[in-house]
């Protein structure tokens, strides 16, 4: 009885797994990261600071190989990163009740022939707001930031993951624009009547 439980058992795990993998399904942490970034080089505004260690580690736990910048290889630069406050609600005595604390951290992929991309992620967090505990309310703050710069590094892996459909677009779009210029090129000038429409378009540089 033990026996057929156990066999039962490993084919139960085998037909989850086959039926995660069929649907698309990723477990949390993982990232289907396209050829393109396999290997990276990564630079920064600010070399030494937190954002750039962080991003650098989780690259290198998902098997991404970090090098020296080169033309041959992306380059992922690390643009800057902020934080800021808004107030979302006041006590009855004019004092603040609720903030939103907002981090914002930006960067550029860099693909070889491939084009150039700009992102950024933002996250927010909503927290009450106590002036009798300054200090605590400092910590907090120092606390929250971590927590949402290391949320941030998840969220570039993620959209590192889905680089592969902006670098199609990108792709799609200088075939297009040779193509029109080809036709341009040639059509005859002695032939008034034939009118070319062109639709003016950019490299692509997602947002």
């Amino acid at each position: 009885m033990t026996l057929f439980n156990t066999v039962l058992r490993s084919l139960l795990v085998a037909v989850v797994s086959l039926t995660i993998a069929s649907c698309g399904f990723a477990l949390r942490g993982s990232y289907n990261l396209p050829d393109e970034v396999n290997k990276v080089s990564l630079t920064s505004f600010d070399s030494y600071g937190e954002l750039t260690r962080q991003m650098r580690n989780v690259l290198r736990q998902h098997k991404v190989q970090i090098v020296s910048p080169s033309k041959e290889v992306a380059n992922i630069h690390l643009l800057s990163e902020s934080n800021s406050e808004q107030t979302l609600s006041l006590y009855q005595n004019s004092r603040v009740a609720e903030k939103e604390f907002r981090y914002v951290a930006r960067y550029r992929v860099t693909v070889p022939n491939k084009g150039s991309y700009t992102y950024n992620t933002t996250l927010s967090r909503n927290f009450l707001d106590n002036p009798l505990t300054a200090l605590a309310k400092s910590v907090e703050q120092d606390k929250l930031v971590a927590e949402m710069r290391t949320e941030a590094t998840r969220q570039i892996m993620r959209q590192l993951s889905q680089l592969k459909g902006d670098i199609a677009e990108f792709e799609r779009q200088q075939a297009e624009q040779a193509a029109l210029k080809k036709l341009e090129q040639g059509a005859s000038p002695s032939e008034p009547n034939v009118i070319i429409e062109t639709r003016q378009t950019e490299s692509k540089t997602a947002q």
